[in-house]
């Protein structure tokens, strides 16, 4: 259902819950307080019925329709364009979860315009409507207390990615071969947290530049002020986590890098012994091969052979296969291949 909440409020109380925007509009006109109307996922035609009701700017109704905006503020006159980007850590994927929130500020409305299921924007009108003097400052109160739900909600998400970063440091000495996707993946995660979040001092610090201006209560401003030091917190934790990260992926490479070598050096000392081996081989198997020809020579029993019938033809062939058995023995012991 679209239209999640719609109420009028007079004088920081709810003063009526209509069933429709047309209901709202009148109501509005008869009652002269505040209408905060909350809308999630809706069509454009709604969107276009609030736009013509309200007499939003189009460049804003626009992004609205488009969504996929950056965090954002802009002030139309007197109406106030909001873009934030909530985020959620969801604990069985180990992901973080982004969602888009739209909001138009006037004198006498509030139009939230949410396309995931963050923030949790009934906490902040329960809580508001628990604190009708509060509420009763106008539609900046609930802009502000959205701010600051958007922000506290941040702030599981900067437990959650710690712990995800706390176990790829134990991972990374364990020779976890996923580790490296996950430092990616994580990587990924705390950039997009960190667009999420950067805007927002910029964002806030325009909004405490308009306090005189447009005389906004004092309360107000020290909530926006309590707003702006958490946001600071949440961005310098995020901008830690990206140093992490990114010394983590150099350690890994270097840890990887040391395996690669520490392979590379076990391959070639198994080469260098393989190389001996055959040394000793091909020493050995020259050595036998010497005798073996001289015996296979006179092995042939030619009768033109003239050693045949000499009487020292078999003591001159065994000496012979001796001797070059030995010499070559000793060349090749001289050359360390035996």
């Amino acid at each position: 259902m679209p239209i999640v909440n719609n109420a009028v409020y007079v004088n920081g109380r709810r003063s009526a819950d209509p069933k429709s925007l047309e209901e709202t509009y009148e109501v509005l006109r008869e009652r002269k307080g505040m209408a905060w109307i909350g809308l999630y996922r809706p069509d454009v035609e709604e969107i276009r019925s609030v736009a013509r009701e309200f007499e939003l700017p189009e460049l804003a109704v626009e992004d609205a329709i488009a969504a996929h905006q950056r965090p954002k503020i802009e002030r139309y006159g007197t109406t106030l364009f909001t873009v934030l980007r909530p985020a959620q850590y969801i604990d069985v994927t180990e992901e973080v979860e982004f969602g888009e929130l739209h909001i138009f500020t006037g004198r006498d409305f509030v139009v939230t315009i949410r396309h995931a299921e963050t923030p949790d924007l009934a906490l902040v009108r329960q809580r508001l409507e628990e604190a009708p003097e509060l509420l009763k400052l106008g539609p900046e109160a609930i802009l502000y207390a959205i701010l600051d739900q958007v922000v506290d909600e941040y702030a599981p998400v900067i437990v959650g990615l710690e712990n995800d970063i706390d176990e790829i440091e134990d991972q990374l000495f364990k020779s976890d071969p996923s580790v490296s996707r996950r430092i990616y993946d994580l990587t990924r995660e705390v950039i997009e947290f960190q667009r999420a979040t950067h805007p927002l001092l910029e964002m806030l610090a325009a909004l405490e530049n308009g306090f005189e201006n447009y005389e906004v209560d004092v309360e107000l401003q020290r909530n926006l002020r309590d707003v702006t030091d958490h946001a600071i917190r949440i961005i310098e934790r995020a901008d830690a986590f990206r140093i992490l990260l990114q010394s983590a992926l150099t350690v890994n490479s270097t840890l990887v890098s040391q395996q690669q070598n520490d392979e590379m050096r076990r391959l070639t000392m198994a080469s260098l012994a393989q190389n001996e081996e055959v040394k000793k081989i091909s020493a050995w198997a020259a050595i036998l091969f010497a005798p073996t020809l001289v015996g296979t020579i006179y092995g042939m029993n030619f009768k033109h052979m003239p050693e045949l019938r000499w009487f020292y033809g078999y003591p001159l062939a065994i000496g012979l296969m001796f001797a070059t058995s030995i010499t070559l023995y000793f060349v090749f012991k001289r050359r360390s291949w035996l």
